[in-house]
């Protein structure tokens, strides 16, 4: 069962790895620098993820 606990610690890690990239590698790159280094950041942290997800647009 997801908890309101377990969502605000999970959105704690990802903000804090989002911000540990930002400050590591600045600010004014391309998005997908950030998005590479971001998943490493997870990874370290040992949090699963999943990235480039396809999602069903009607439009």
């Amino acid at each position: 069962m997801i908890t309101q606990k377990y969502l605000d610690e999970l959105t704690y890690e990802v903000l804090g790895a989002s911000i540990e990239v930002h400050k590591i590698i600045g600010k004014g790159l391309l998005e997908n620098v950030y998005h590479e280094c971001l998943k490493e950041e997870l990874s370290q942290r040992k949090l699963n993820f999943f990235t480039e997800m396809r999602v069903p647009i009607i439009y």
